[in-house]
């Protein structure tokens, strides 16, 4: 078990080895008020709980960040996991570190690993917190890194779900803040326990040809050494194998094993001065023969994460080709903490200038009009992915996703140039609109006045969800009935394609069901959509294939149960329901599974196409399309019969407050009742309140008010609504 001393003691030394002169007063003032927050808490391992804390604190302090960021990590799950507020934590400690606190606070309670439309909105909060103070997410980073390094405490679904969120979220981001070295670290234990075999195949290989590989990178390293020496240029040079995520990857992308790859050397040469840097890029290449096409210059180009350096593959006298990165110290702190390694240059919260993270504000503007898994999807392209650096007529650079075309370029600069584009020149030669774009090439864009707007195929053309967002925006303020039409045919098409009834999408009682589930509140809202490319017919199909089906086989199984029946008299069918169908002789009956009515509540029945009658209760929302004219000859009266009562299903949803046992008290409750319980389930909400569903039998609807009295009064419980089976 670790020992709070040993860890107090580590960040101790951080502090001082990477923030010299910090005074450690309020350090320990927070080490200490934490410590007394968090004393009734153990970690998974058994160990106090203050040391997760302590050990955010030693990474943060390692990127170099300044108090409040410490103090920050310090305190980070105090709002979140015991009663510290952040009034206190402000009076106690500043309103910096206390607002530090509060965006850990709302990022820890976001969850990236639920639907696309809440990882989207979790994603959008966190570029907000970026936008406001980088450390809020540096702090988030360090917390998910120390994590990792204890996922072994974990249980196996825990370690699969937290590992692919990193992977998904927090090893990328840490990419894109220029964090080279956390990066690798995230990745490398995700792959730990997402690919166990995988990764311990790398690793036995690894150690297994350790003495052979340090042989072979002495040899480089000495030999590029003593040539730098001999000429006078001050160097630390030293080779290095590729991460383990890095290798992995590499084997699946060239379907190679281990033993077949060679380039998986990495040598770094470290100097003082940037003239230095092409110097011994010179001398590299006359040391060895240079791999074409494999240089890059990230010096003159910074990538967006500010990551700068020299980078050649060459190929030595053993036939083995090896990378070599050729950078000042200053570059090299920058690629290993990114943008937390500038905070010494920096002044104020929040450090960092508009430049900085003009990709962030890119990122929180393209999610508008964007369906959610597009966005989430896309996202991954623009801020993940290689770039392409290009130029325009005059010298500025304008970074974009690797693949881009002429069509990202012009929504790059405006989305009025992109709007008026007809034409485009790469090099100072036309070509065509679609044509990839590669590093150096001169961009200039041909507008005019008559442009009729973007195409709709420029949406599968362009590469950047920046380009994407602005088309679609374009088609949704411009065409709205063009849209309705487009999208229409489309979705019309798709559904015939899948020998799906167009007719569902008119039900009364299907209709709605199959709106909620494409999170629209009309048909022409969705049509809109889909004609201007906020969403693809096939996707707006898939989403709801599956409930029309259920519905018609539903449908056919009735049909087979259905039978011509006498038109006079009274029908056993209607008796064993419990329900009279005013003016029809005989019929199917089913309950309306939305709103489970039972003897007791009023009730309106709705004539389904062949399917017999469904009865909702009046108050349904559902049964309000009875004041519909183009509906009301498919509405009729019924009327519960007088005959011996019957169970019938219905369901209780409580809201309540999250406790211990309380599940335990609403069972017991309900097996006091009699009454023959069908499901009892629950699940727990962000806010700290959970929903409770109950499924049960009664026969009327004075049993069912009498049952939920008795759950109201079960401590916890704030609420209650009949709910859907």
């Amino acid at each position: 078990m670790e020992s709070f001393a040993a860890h107090y003691g580590s960040m101790y030394q951080a502090i001082q080895r990477y923030m010299p002169g910090t005074d450690m007063t309020m350090i320990d003032r927070a080490v200490e008020y934490a410590r007394e927050k968090h004393k009734d808490q153990k970690r998974k391992d058994g160990s106090p709980y203050i040391i997760h804390p302590l050990a955010v604190a030693e990474i943060v302090a390692e990127m170099g960040l300044d108090l409040d960021a410490v103090l920050g990590a310090i305190l980070h799950d105090c709002i979140e996991d015991t009663d510290a507020s952040h009034d206190e934590i402000a009076k106690l400690f500043g309103n910096t570190t206390a607002e530090l606190v509060e965006g850990v606070t709302k990022l820890t309670r976001a969850n990236f690993s639920s639907t696309e439309q809440a990882q989207m909105e979790n994603l959008r909060k966190m570029f907000m917190a970026m936008s406001k103070d980088i450390r809020v997410v540096l702090i988030k980073i360090a917390d998910r890194l120390h994590n990792m390094r204890t996922m072994q405490y974990q249980s196996p679904q825990k370690q699969i779900s937290k590992c692919r969120e990193t992977m998904d979220i927090y090893a990328p981001l840490a990419h894109r803040l220029g964090m080279q070295k956390m990066k690798w670290e995230l990745e490398d234990l995700s792959l730990r326990y997402l690919d166990p075999k995988g990764y311990e195949e790398i690793m036995e290989y690894l150690n297994a040809h350790k003495e052979q590989d340090e042989a072979f990178m002495a040899t480089i390293q000495d030999k590029i050494k003593e040539r730098l020496q001999g000429v006078g240029i001050s160097n630390t040079t030293y080779g290095r194998i590729k991460h383990v995520y890095s290798i992995y990857r590499k084997m699946h992308a060239q379907d190679k094993s281990i033993e077949e790859l060679y380039d998986i050397y990495a040598f770094r040469v470290i100097v003082d001065t940037i003239p230095d840097c092409y110097n011994v890029l010179g001398h590299v290449h006359d040391l060895f023969n240079l791999v074409p096409g494999r240089f890059k210059d990230y010096i003159s180009t910074p990538k967006p994460n500010m990551y700068q350096s020299l980078h050649t593959t060459v190929i030595g006298s053993q036939g083995i080709p090896f990378e070599v990165q050729i950078r000042t110290w200053q570059m090299h702190e920058t690629a290993e903490y990114g943008i937390a390694a500038h905070w010494k240059y920096k002044q104020g919260a929040g450090a960092g200038n508009e430049k900085d993270f003009e990709w962030v504000r890119r990122l929180l503007e393209s999610q508008q009009d964007t369906d959610a898994e597009d966005y989430v999807h896309s996202l991954k392209i623009d801020m993940f992915d290689d770039e392409v650096f290009v130029f325009t007529p005059k010298g500025k650079i304008v970074s974009l996703p690797a693949g881009s075309t002429p069509i990202d370029f012009a929504y790059a600069i405006h989305s009025g140039v992109g709007n008026a584009l007809v034409g485009a020149k790469v090099n100072n030669r036309i070509t065509n609109i679609d044509t990839p774009l590669t590093n150096g090439d001169i961009v200039e864009i041909i507008t005019s006045k008559s442009a009729k707007g973007p195409s709709r195929d420029w949406l599968n053309i362009c590469k950047s969800n920046q380009a994407r967002t602005k088309i679609k925006q374009w088609f949704k303020k411009e065409k709205r009935e063009e849209n309705v039409a487009h999208g229409k045919s489309s979705f019309e098409a798709e559904m015939k394609r899948l020998l799906l009834p167009l007719s569902a999408l008119s039900d009364p009682e299907l209709a709605p069901q199959l709106l909620k589930k494409l999170s629209f509140d009309n048909w022409d809202d969705m049509y809109a959509a889909i004609g201007y490319g906020g969403l693809t017919a096939a996707k707006a199909v898939g989403r709801i294939r599956d409930d029309i089906n259920k519905a018609v086989k539903a449908q056919n199984e009735e049909k087979q149960l259905l039978r011509p029946m006498a038109e006079a008299g009274k029908v056993s069918r209607h008796a064993a329901n419990g329900v009279i169908v005013e003016d029809i002789g005989s019929c199917m009956i089913k309950f309306a599974k939305c709103c489970t009515p039972v003897p007791g509540d009023d009730i309106v029945g709705f004539i389904t196409k062949g399917f017999g009658v469904s009865v909702h209760r009046t108050d349904c929302p559902n049964a309000q399309g009875r004041n519909d004219p183009r509906q009301s000859g498919r509405w009729v009266r019924v009327s519960w019969a007088n005959q011996e009562e019957q169970p019938f299903d219905t369901t209780l949803e409580l809201e309540c407050q999250t406790r211990d046992g309380l599940l335990l008290d609403l069972a017991t409750v309900m097996t006091s009742t009699r009454v023959r319980v069908k499901e009892l389930n629950g699940k727990d909400l962000p806010n700290g309140h959970s929903i409770f569903t109950v499924r049960f039998e009664v026969k009327n609807v004075q049993e069912l008010e009498a049952i939920r009295n008795r759950l109201m009064n079960v401590r916890s419980v704030l609420g209650s609504r009949r709910g859907q089976n």
